[in-house]
């Protein structure tokens, strides 16, 4: 993969937990981890491990 598919891919990655997130504390509302205190604390690590991920292909490090 080159750099920039690892930023697009670490994007959508913290993108899902955002809405992880948002679903966990209850903000959207309409599925089963809505109001889940597991997605609510899982969203941001998810996001955290995204934003690493683009981070990475944004430097280069990824061959």
């Amino acid at each position: 993969m080159k750099k920039p598919a690892w930023v697009v891919l670490g994007v959508v990655v913290a993108l899902l937990g955002l809405v992880f997130t948002l679903q966990g504390i209850g903000v959207m509302k309409g599925s089963s981890m809505s109001n889940n205190t597991f997605w609510a604390v899982a969203g941001p690590i998810i996001i955290i491990v995204g934003l690493a991920v683009a981070a990475a292909g944004a430097r280069g490090r990824f061959r």
